[in-house]
């Protein structure tokens, strides 16, 4: 057998493994979890980190604002030193819809080891606990809820004991670029994290999607959320793993009616938010960059390369090897095709889109390694614990 051979076995036999012992992550199908109506309905307070969201804001804070829940809930918005009206819009929308009170605060700029956006929410979550919630939902300024959202994340934390409930909203493919990179941002964070692991008691895999994340108060108090995770650039999942590090219960799954409304028209835009943080998630570690790559290149890239060369080279059994694991490799990624209404013949194109992820994940190593590292609405962090740039 040849060396390509060789590998093209190894390669099969990933997908096999992946597909069977990964948790199953390439189903579509972990949604909220059965839930009944709580006799008393607690009170929550939802809680919006806003850094220059004018754009969006006004497609999602009116969903917040119109939330149908029985029980005492209100909005804390968190303008974080924007420069484009984002706090004076939340007001006027507020007094325009009506609906939910809505608190607008502002935080001032954040202290050496705190990343923007956690800061903000850390002033959030003190405006919330003068009025005493049972439960936090922090959302991103960009996310719709549908008018049941909130009261659905609720019935489903208290039937189930769960002290997370996440969903991951359905992130916007309407350009070209959006539809061949966004499903497979979801796909891939799902192999990462497989949803049923994370809500199965006892699991050390933990993981939120920090768009959505309903959470008890008294958890929030007993993990120290925020200020045990105010260093982590990659904040829902350090969330997560501090829930679950003090004994937590966490569920995470994908959303039905909970939406992001920011668009990714271009590659670069896709390309900043994936790189803004691929390198954070491997700790920074030149070796797991490494074996990323290369992991990333025996999975996804060996498949079609060894089909074509097993078929230029007269070798019939590398070329059929290529293309079982191509298969397998294609069959695991539409259901999420079809989560996201997308046609079914891109699910072959997932080794060019998995090239784009490697290429986004080197860069994002490039870029820390030059002094910029991660970035959260202009702020930027070259190692953990760095000093804000307000570049």
């Amino acid at each position: 057998m040849s060396a390509l051979m060789w590998i093209t076995v190894v390669s099969l036999a990933a997908w096999c493994w992946l597909l069977l012992c990964q948790g199953f992550f390439w189903r579509t199908d972990v949604r909220l979890p059965p839930r009944r109506e709580p006799d008393a309905w607690p009170s929550v307070c939802v809680v919006v980190p806003a850094r220059d969201e004018a754009a969006v804001l006004p497609a999602s804070l009116p969903s917040l604002l119109a939330q149908d829940y029985p029980g005492r809930a209100e909005v804390v918005l968190v303008d974080d030193g924007s420069t484009d009206g984002t706090g004076e819009l939340a007001r006027e929308l507020s007094r325009r819809h009506g609906g939910l009170p809505l608190t607008v605060g502002s935080p001032g700029e954040p202290p050496a080891g705190w990343t923007g956006k956690l800061w903000a929410v850390r002033h959030g979550i003190g405006l919330a606990r003068a009025r005493d919630p049972e439960y936090l939902l922090l959302t991103d300024a960009d996310i719709a809820h549908a008018p049941d959202s909130l009261r659905a994340l609720v019935a489903a934390a208290g039937a189930g004991g769960f002290d997370v409930v996440s969903q991951m909203a359905r992130l916007r493919v309407a350009s070209l670029w959006e539809r061949l990179v966004v499903p497979a941002f979801v796909y891939f964070f799902a192999q990462l994290y497989p949803f049923r692991r994370i809500g199965r008691r006892g699991s050390r895999t933990a993981a939120a999607a920090g768009g959505c994340v309903l959470l008890r108060a008294d958890m929030a108090e007993r993990a120290r959320i925020p200020d045990a995770i105010r260093h982590a650039v990659i904040d829902d999942v350090a969330l997560a793993r501090a829930v679950k590090g003090v004994g937590g219960h966490v569920w995470l799954g994908l959303a039905e009616r909970v939406d992001s409304v920011r668009p990714y028209p271009r590659l670069h835009d896709l390309w900043r938010m994936v790189s803004r943080s691929a390198y954070a998630q491997l700790r920074h570690n030149p070796l797991l960059l490494l074996g990323t790559v290369a992991g990333l290149a025996l999975v996804y890239l060996v498949p079609p390369a060894a089909l074509v060369a097993g078929a230029a080279g007269g070798s019939v059994a590398t070329a059929v090897l290529g293309a079982l694991a191509w298969a397998v490799m294609a069959g695991t990624y539409v259901p999420m095709l079809r989560y996201y209404g997308q046609p079914l013949r891109l699910a072959p194109l997932l080794p060019f889109t998995a090239l784009l992820y490697l290429l986004m994940t080197v860069d994002s190593a490039v870029q820390h390694y030059r002094g910029r590292g991660a970035a959260w609405k202009g702020r930027t962090y070259a190692r953990p614990g760095a000093v804000p740039d307000e570049g």
